[in-house]
């Protein structure tokens, strides 16, 4: 067993007390009066951060429920025969029905912003720092040691151009970039070599995705122009998200899953 975990092999054990719900809904119910009461006390410095920090809280809150609103949009009646009865004047005009329409452009928006996508892999195994990174000795003498070579596929766009070597922390290795990925569309079952865009997440951490570092899991951007794909509006879709499914830097090649 891990350790430090003796609290939460207790509660597999014996359960949580018969109470617990009860004092968690009071306790949360309590929370807003506390929070208002110090927002009142709260003078100074002290006062303005927690005010700051509460607008960006409520203009987060404000974001996610707009985002997941259903916005009501006009669209034809699929049969031409209208449902209600209509008067003679009205008989040429097109029929309409009011319906909550979500396109696909909107849900893959909405995904974004809220950084959540239903992907092929949930869960993948955590990778450590020691793994993930390689300790490069440096300077004169070779005691320093705070250069770092990383040990997975990265990727860097067309425009990169390295530090100076004296001042880069993080090396890249030039035989462990790829801008290449065979992405899977998961409804046409067929894979394409698709050029890679960026990296939006990696499931490791920010730091990771800022790198570019690719691994099992991560979130990619490709090109899918060359897919033909387009929006109900009718312009070409350009950039997808797909998932990495397997590990690249055992296979020397990314495959992943489109995200539809």
């Amino acid at each position: 067993m891990p350790q430090n975990e003796h609290i939460e092999l207790h509660r597999k054990r014996h359960g949580r007390q018969l109470n617990y719900e009860e004092k968690k809904r009071k306790k949360e119910a309590r929370e807003v009066h506390k929070r208002s009461e110090y927002a009142r006390k709260a003078l100074g410095l002290k006062g303005k951060m927690f005010a700051k920090k509460r607008h960006a809280e409520k203009a987060l809150l404000k974001k996610t429920i707009a985002m997941h609103e259903e916005k009501e949009q006009k669209h034809k009646a699929d049969d031409g025969a209208p449902q209600n009865a209509v008067p003679a004047y009205l008989l040429e005009r097109d029929q309409v029905d009011r319906a909550k329409v979500l396109s696909n452009t909107i849900k893959q928006k909405r995904k974004e912003k809220a950084g959540k996508w239903e992907v092929p892999l949930p869960k993948v195994r955590p990778v450590a720092e020691d793994e993930m990174f390689k300790v490069l000795k440096s300077g004169k003498r070779m005691k320093k040691s705070w250069k770092r070579m990383i040990t997975k596929v990265t990727f860097v766009g067309p425009g990169f151009t390295r530090k100076p070597p004296k001042y880069e922390r993080f090396i890249r290795p030039t035989g462990l970039r790829m801008n290449k990925a065979h992405v899977t569309h998961p409804e046409l079952k067929a894979t394409f070599c698709l050029d890679v865009l960026g990296v939006k997440k990696n499931p490791n951490g920010a730091m990771y995705s800022s790198l570019g570092v690719i691994t099992k899991g991560t979130i990619l951007e490709v090109n899918v122009s060359e897919l033909g794909l387009v929006t109900p509006g009718g312009k070409v879709v350009w950039g997808k998200y797909a998932q990495v499914t397997n590990n690249p830097e055992n296979d020397g090649c990314i495959n992943a899953v489109l995200l539809v």
